[in-house]
């Protein structure tokens, strides 16, 4: 068992309330990984065209609409939040509040999903021993918590212990995807990007990193930042 790294941030908010509890404690089992044994995308998915992880998938809105509409594609979602989890779980079996009597069948993903992904419900850290180098094709980083005080900057998860992981799991020419309304935080990763020789920034305009890339889906979060005025950014590095 690996030792466990501190972590800062949530694991759990409001009550969790009926049907999303049934989903964590019957359904999630089927499809959460564990890192205490190696972890290959291609051995749990089968020849898929692409293997994508994303890192903090927050409420889980992304992540179920990528690999809805991209089946083609395996992709494995990390998150400590178990609300997000729970809500993730609800996405991609339709399981809602009010169908109680949903809670006595079985359980399973949509009709209109396949079964190309796989879920990790605690710290990234964890997972990434378990992970063989070059198993990845795109990683999405999405809206981390910037940790805005200058004090908590150590916190920031782009950082050079963490790149050098990512580097690690990305094959060549993949693409590290980061996105964030967060002044702060956009600085940061321009400056933490800026000097690390494992990537480089695909941008050749200034359009191309304040448009959504191609794959993008709006999530709850990015409306709500918008409304508030924060203008999201969307870094794209490529794996050299």
């Amino acid at each position: 068992m690996q030792d466990q790294p501190k972590f800062f941030g949530r694991r759990k908010g409001r009550t969790i309330r009926k049907a999303k509890s049934f989903l964590l404690d019957n359904f999630l089992p089927e499809i959460r990984l564990s890192a205490d044994k190696e972890i290959n995308p291609e051995k749990i998915f089968g020849k898929k065209d692409k293997y994508c992880l994303e890192i903090g998938f927050g409420d889980g809105e992304h992540l179920a609409a990528l690999s809805q509409k991209f089946p083609q594609n395996g992709y494995i979602g990390v998150e400590v939040y178990k609300n997000g989890v729970a809500n993730l779980l609800s996405l991609i079996t339709g399981l809602k509040e009010g169908n109680e009597e949903d809670l006595s069948a079985e359980i399973k993903i949509l009709d209109t999903r396949v079964d190309n992904l796989r879920i990790f419900d605690d710290d990234v850290r964890l997972l990434f021993k378990a992970l063989p180098s070059g198993c990845f094709d795109k990683i999405y980083l999405l809206f981390p918590d910037p940790w805005p005080k200058t004090r908590h900057a150590e916190r920031r998860f782009v950082n050079p212990e963490n790149l050098a992981e990512l580097a690690r799991l990305l094959k060549k020419n993949g693409i590290l995807q980061i996105a964030t309304d967060h002044p702060i935080y956009k600085r940061w990763t321009l400056e933490q990007m800026r000097y690390n020789k494992d990537f480089r920034w695909t941008a050749k305009t200034f359009d191309d990193w304040r448009k959504p890339p191609a794959d993008w889906f709006e999530t709850k979060y990015q409306r709500k930042a918008i409304r508030e005025g924060r203008r999201p950014v969307f870094f794209e590095y490529e794996r050299l």
